[in-house]
């Protein structure tokens, strides 16, 4: 049985002082909690303290982003293994954001994803479609490119500790979220293809959330669908009360 989980996706937001703050007050609320892998992702300045204060609760921490060279002159970037060092678990990768501000190709997805498997830090792999894409029905498509390249190179076993997040970008901080039906449709076919590319084994142990627009009043109902393990969470996850209320509201599910 996939264990679910819920990722706070912080974004440009909060000092060290705040991350901390807050991940205390999350922490205390999750001991309430059973059954869920609970995940925050503070900005890069924000790592190590957040994984400090962290480190005797159910909280694991993430960066939002990795780079895929081990060192170099790069300047602004960070490895994965700088980001495994601050005590972090996971990093997000190709979240539509980076890929739509910042130019992540699905190439650097794959780059990105094999850097961090590569120091086995965790990795929440971003995949979604456009408005424009949606309404000219390429979102399978679409899917299956993000898939095929993102994924390439990368083996089952590999597959199974790794993370995927379905997010259609049309209503990421839009107050729009997918239908119980379009997310359903989208996270079938995704693990569906996963059981292509690597089998039904490794394919039935991969998580998929679901990341858009994610609030305590429709997460219960994303969360009931078979395929959809969690949530990718944003603006709604800047406030660990909310966000908890979205935790405790999954995992009753």
């Amino acid at each position: 049985m996939r264990t679910p989980l819920f990722a706070a996706n912080w974004k440009c937001n909060k000092t060290v002082r705040e991350a901390v703050g807050y991940v205390r007050e999350l922490g205390a609320l999750l001991r309430s909690v059973d059954g869920v892998e609970t995940v925050v992702a503070p900005p890069f300045t924000a790592l190590a303290p957040t994984a400090e204060a962290a480190r005797n609760t159910d909280i694991v921490v993430a960066a939002q982003d990795v780079y895929f060279e081990p060192q170099g002159a790069f300047t602004g970037e960070v490895s994965a293994a700088m980001v495994k060092d601050t005590g972090a678990e996971y990093a997000i990768i190709g979240h539509s954001e980076r890929r739509r501000l910042f130019g992540d190709s699905d190439d650097w997805v794959n780059r990105k994803l094999k850097a961090a498997l590569g120091v086995e830090l965790g990795a929440i792999v971003c995949i979604g479609e456009t408005l424009d894409e949606r309404e000219a029905n390429q979102t399978m498509a679409v899917l299956d490119r993000q898939l095929k390249v993102g994924l390439d190179g990368v083996d089952g076993s590999a597959v199974t500790r790794l993370v995927l997040a379905y997010e259609p970008v049309w209503a990421i901080g839009t107050g729009k979220n997918a239908t119980a039906a379009e997310a359903d449709e989208a996270h079938r076919h995704i693990r569906a293809r996963l059981t292509d590319m690597f089998g039904i084994d490794a394919a039935s142990r991969c998580r998929i959330l679901y990341g858009g627009s994610v609030k305590p009043d429709n997460i219960e109902t994303l969360a009931s669908l078979p395929d959809v393990d969690g949530a990718l969470v944003g603006g709604a996850s800047l406030d660990p009360q909310t966000f908890f209320a979205i935790v405790a509201s999954g995992a009753k599910v």
